[in-house]
């Protein structure tokens, strides 16, 4: 009997649920994404990278998820997952035709409005990828490093802008398009890597930097994004003084693309940043540190007003040229609001014509004579316009909550992901966030998180 009893083909196979390997979440899409975006940007997958890397992250979460182990959220992701669903019901208003726009088709609008939903569920998945990494894998000091990586590559790329602004070239992936595509304007700003953007400004043309992120206004968003983190990593993690040496010559170094870029929303920006941290070490009573940031104040002052950087922040205010057309299409993103409350119209809107009379539109010859983008000026009139009120208190509330939840956190890596976020509701005004801002707001609210688990 016992030896029946003991025969294999009688005893209980194991429950899968106890003998399944844990899954555990590797780094290399978090390092590969940072450490190589000068390579993806060479080979035209400088935005869409964005997209591809949420795929193997999304397999990775399910695997982990499967393998008995628990995924954990950020706090407010509830509002975070209402401001998706109201995304996904502006399929159902893309049809409509707000007054004083361009006539069209629900069909017509839907790519721009499935790229922004695929924009937003893939920097979703991303999000919640980087809190749940591995710390053995993707330790905190090298994941603040890869960002601040990131901020060096920046500059080089506004450098680069500045000597050679009309670099450019064919990336690979281009070459891979059909031709039609390839000679779309929105693809080509996806897949085609130029150093600058030329425009008429200061009475003439003018280059602004825009590598490795495309436009201008996009390159200018993404340095008050990163440069906490060059001081985290190259000045607080660190008692190298040669790495403290780089830092500092980096800081400077980046002045003048800073300032040559003719970002003034960027200059706000940096402004709203330093006077945040001031305010928080005030709070604290770290008087050292907030003399600190005064000095920084002062030399940035001195060499704008002793080099030839001050006649340019000069000339830059007293040029508004662009002043107009963008109270035009913040007051047409209002009416949108009134005329859609609640979810908005899904998308984007042309206008019909200009500021100044509706005759007025796009053609060879100006290609910026009307039909003006209304959303197109800052991520909170796109938000007001597309995704109406619902839409924009979600999306607000979740990185409200963020920074109420990790209001005690007083490290400098803590002060750098706050001070980047609280930038973002400065640069809501006149950025749009997708993708790569919104991308770098949400590894900010990552490290924030990330502390907090390790905290506990």
């Amino acid at each position: 009997m016992t030896a029946v009893a003991n025969h294999p083909s009688l005893q209980a196979a194991p429950r899968p649920g106890l003998t399944q390997r844990p899954h555990r979440l590797p780094a290399w899409p978090v390092t590969g994404l940072l450490m190589l975006y000068p390579l993806w940007w060479a080979l035209g997958l400088g935005t869409l990278i964005f997209f591809l890397v949420a795929v193997p992250m999304a397999v990775s979460l399910i695997r982990h998820r499967a393998s008995g182990q628990f995924v954990k959220l950020p706090p407010g992701f509830l509002l975070w997952l209402l401001f998706l669903a109201v995304v996904g019901l502006g399929l159902f208003s893309l049809g409509a035709d707000p007054t004083g726009t361009v006539p069209g088709t629900a069909a017509s609008r839907l790519v721009s409005f499935a790229f922004r939903l695929g924009g937003y569920l893939a920097l979703t998945v991303i999000l919640v990828y980087a809190g749940n990494v591995d710390r053995r894998e993707l330790p905190q000091r090298r994941f603040i490093r890869l960002l601040a990586w990131l901020f060096v590559v920046t500059v080089a790329g506004g450098l680069l802008g500045m000597a050679a602004p009309t670099f450019e070239f064919t990336a690979p992936l281009e070459l891979l398009l059909p031709h039609h595509l390839r000679e779309n304007g929105f693809i080509q700003s996806l897949v085609h890597p130029t150093a600058a953007q030329i425009m008429n400004l200061l009475g003439g043309e003018t280059p602004r930097p825009g590598a490795p992120w495309g436009y201008t206004n996009t390159w200018g968003n993404n340095v008050c994004l990163l440069v906490g983190w060059l001081l985290v990593a190259g000045w607080s993690l660190t008692k190298s003084r040669r790495t403290k040496a780089f830092t500092i010559a980096t800081l400077l170094i980046a002045m003048a693309p800073i300032v040559y870029s003719l970002n003034r929303g960027l200059w706000i920006g940096l402004g709203v940043m330093v006077l945040y941290v001031a305010v928080r070490l005030a709070l604290r009573g770290r008087f050292a540190a907030l003399g600190l940031v005064g000095v920084a104040g002062v030399v940035v002052a001195v060499a704008v007003a002793t080099t030839p950087l001050g006649d340019v922040v000069t000339a830059r205010l007293e040029d508004g040229k662009s002043n107009g057309v963008r109270m035009y299409t913040t007051e047409k993103a209002i009416g949108g609001v009134v005329e859609s409350p609640l979810i908005g119209f899904g998308s984007t809107r042309n206008t019909i014509g200009g500021r100044n009379s509706i005759a007025v539109g796009e053609s060879e010859d100006c290609e910026r004579c009307g039909n003006f983008t209304i959303g197109g000026n800052g991520q909170l009139w796109q938000l007001l316009f597309a995704h109406g009120l619902l839409g924009t208190v979600t999306y607000l509330g979740f990185f409200v909550v963020g920074l109420w939840r990790f209001r005690r956190d007083a490290t400098p890596a803590g002060l750098a992901a706050t001070a980047a976020i609280v930038s973002s509701f400065a640069a809501m005004f006149w950025y749009n966030a997708l993708v790569s801002p919104l991308a770098l707001t949400f590894l900010a609210y990552a490290v924030l998180w990330r502390n907090r688990l390790e905290s506990r």
